[in-house]
């Protein structure tokens, strides 16, 4: 699995499924380079203190988005920085990895 992946891969032969498959969403990793992510990430690092809200580390960190939300009328996932900012929380490379690989991040259709 992919540190940065927004999902964890699952097989997945069928391609009429009534949802949207997290896989086939566009390429997620290109919109974290774009300015408007990265201010986000700036003010979500800067509400959290520059440090992981779970272990206190300072060091190698990423903002962790709490659920997506899947437009049905625009069949598309919000971009990363459409989101408020309660939705958003610091995390370090470890605290972030634990928690993809201990839960599932909801996705919520609206």
């Amino acid at each position: 699995m992919e540190i940065y992946r927004r999902y964890t891969r699952e097989e997945d032969n069928s391609e009429s499924k009534a949802e949207p498959n997290p896989n086939k969403h566009g390429s997620y990793g290109t919109l974290l380079f774009d300015v408007r992510w990265k201010q986000k990430r700036g003010n979500i690092l800067l509400l959290d203190n520059n440090k992981c809200v779970i272990c206190g580390l300072n060091e190698d960190l990423q903002v962790h988005h709490r659920q997506y939300q899947y437009i049905n009328a625009l069949k598309k996932f919000k971009a990363p920085w459409e989101y408020p900012d309660r939705m958003l929380i610091t995390l370090c490379s470890s605290c972030h990895q634990r928690g993809h690989a201990k839960y599932k991040v909801p996705i919520i259709y609206i």
